[in-house]
This record gives structure tokens, sequence and C-alpha cells, in this order.
């Protein structure tokens, strides 16, 4: 079975095989996000959850130029926008649906990933990015902080001080330094992206369902446990795989 989103949606959805592909459809903005994009966004996640066909997720930017520039600026400080932003994000909170996700997603990078694309990234489950890839968080820079999860998964991910240097100087980080840094996962060259995101996906699909289901809970529940509670909520999950 194969479902498809029309073309012109800004975010498209098509399943092949077992994996769903979600990409963001704003090329010739470099997949600016929007308030349509993120609503579109939340809807597309909850059709991938509830899709028994889907097993595991792409999510990746159409277009050449990248992944995803960051927040759409034209619609910054405008007061209409501010008022249905809001009401979007309380109604539909995104960022706490990519976490409660029990299905894997994989974030395939290229080009610009900026502000918004990385905070969509950093709540995917594995990075693949391609050699040419630039990240920046440019909050500071419009006179706020991240406000898409950026100050805690970036902490998670890179650790506080480096989260702090990466949003506080606004500068350019090139793929190398965000393997390095382990902003990202794996690096790829830009004609081998594909097959890389490609092989990290067949190989997650053919993993029983369940196990994986497990495994994302056993490790994302345990950032708010002790140690010791972490290792008792995996040694239950683990009696109750078996």
């Amino acid at each position: 079975m194969e479902l498809v989103a029309p073309k012109d949606e800004v975010v498209l959805y098509q399943v092949t095989d077992g994996v769903a592909h979600i990409k963001l459809n704003r090329p010739d903005q470099i997949n600016a996000f929007n308030i349509e994009m993120r609503d579109m966004l939340f809807q597309t996640l909850e059709l991938y959850r509830d899709d028994n066909e889907a097993k595991v997720a792409i999510i990746s930017g159409e277009g050449g130029r990248g992944f995803c520039a960051g927040a759409d600026l034209t619609e910054f400080g405008t007061t209409p926008s501010q008022v249905i932003s809001r009401d979007v994000r309380w109604e539909r909170d995104l960022w706490g649906l990519f976490i409660a996700l029990r299905k894997p997603i994989i974030a395939k990078l290229h080009g610009y990933v900026i502000g918004s694309g990385i905070e969509i990234a950093a709540l995917c489950d594995i990075r693949v990015a391609a050699d040419s890839s630039v990240f920046r968080m440019p909050e500071v820079a419009l006179g706020m902080i991240p406000a898409a999860g950026g100050t805690q998964t970036l902490r998670n991910m890179v650790g506080a001080s480096k989260a702090l240097e990466i949003i506080m100087t606004n500068r350019m980080i090139d793929a190398s330094e965000a393997l390095k840094i382990r902003l990202i996962d794996r690096i790829a060259t830009e004609d081998n992206l594909d097959r890389a995101v490609q092989n990290v996906a067949r190989s997650l699909a053919e993993l029983n369902p369940k196990l994986l289901s497990s495994l994302k809970s056993t490790v994302i529940k345990g950032l708010d446990l002790t140690m010791a509670q972490g290792i008792q909520y995996e040694r239950r999950n683990f009696v109750q795989g078996k």
C-alpha cells in the first residue's frame, strides 16, 4: 500500500515499502518554517503515528538549497501572525508530538539547516547530513531565545556549555564540526546522501516495531529519571518485552 499527499501541500507524505517520506515543501523559501507548515507537519506526524504501513520515517526538505532555513521572517513580528502562532502552538503541540512518537524518525539534512531546521532535526532519532550542510541558531540576532525546544534538545545533544556557545554566538557550523560535537550522527557526500539514509531506514524497518517502540520509550523516559530509576525502567521494559 502507498499513501501520497498532494504535491502542492507544504508538507508531503508518501509511504513506500514501510518507509514514510515526510518532506518540507517550500523549496523557493528554502523550506522556511511558517504557521501553515507547522500545522501541516503536526497533521502529518499524526498520520505517520497512526499509519500501520509505516515503520520508520525520513524527514527531509525539498529543493537543493537546504533542509530548512528557519522561521519564515515574512510572518515575523506581525500581530495577527503572533496570535495565530500562539494558538497553533498551544492547540497543536508539534514538539510534544515529536517527543511522544514511538516510531523512529531519521532527519535527512542538506544545505542550510538553520534555527527551526536544527530544532526539528534535534527532535528526530537519527540525523544524517550531507557533507556540504551548514548549521546555525540565529535567534539571538532577532532578539529572542529559541522557542521550539532548542535550548533543551541542544543541551541534551552537545552539552550545556556547547549549546550556549552555539546559541549565543549565532555562528555558522559546518558538517564536519557538527559531527564532531554530536549535533549530527553521520555524514555522507551529497551524491551518497539518499543511499545512506535509505540504508538506515531499511535496517530499522526490518526490526520488530514493538522493539523499536520500547527502545525509544526507555531512552526518552530515562532523560527525566535518575540513573538508578532509569535502569529499573529499562529492566521493566526488558521483562515485558521478553
